[in-house]
């Protein structure tokens, strides 16, 4: 950019200003959302998905399998038993070896299998 069109595109923000048109932005006064917090690797999925309002449905199914892996602490957490526990994570690791053997839409997957005994070793020591 130039420093003409610099100087113009100043005068431009210089007069919406004055006009007012910046005042009552939606989130004005409010901190950004996720500050502080660390990025994730998809977090422009994530803001897009927000903002756009669409469900965990309408991701790839390598990003689905990756939220799935991401939140399994507080799927377990929320199940009353060690078989229950043991039966989900063997679900999700069906469906991880399923994605591990054959073509998945999204991107890569960059995880693996879970260890059944450890996550319910997790599970148990979570819940004492």
């Amino acid at each position: 950019m130039s420093d003409r069109q610099a100087r113009g595109v100043d005068r431009q923000i210089q007069e919406a200003e004055a006009r007012g048109e910046f005042k009552n932005l939606p989130g004005a006064g409010k901190p950004l959302p996720g500050i502080g917090q660390p990025l994730r690797e998809d977090w422009w999925l994530h803001q897009q998905a927000t903002r756009e309002n669409i469900g965990l449905d309408a991701l790839p199914p390598a990003l689905k399998l990756a939220r799935e892996v991401e939140e399994l602490d507080a799927t377990l957490d929320a199940l009353k038993d060690e078989a229950a526990v043991r039966d989900a994570v063997e679900a999700l690791n069906v469906r991880i070896r399923k994605a591990l053997i054959g073509p998945i839409e999204g991107p890569p997957l960059r995880f693996g299998l879970r260890d059944v005994d450890a996550e319910v070793r997790a599970w148990r020591e979570r819940r004492a």
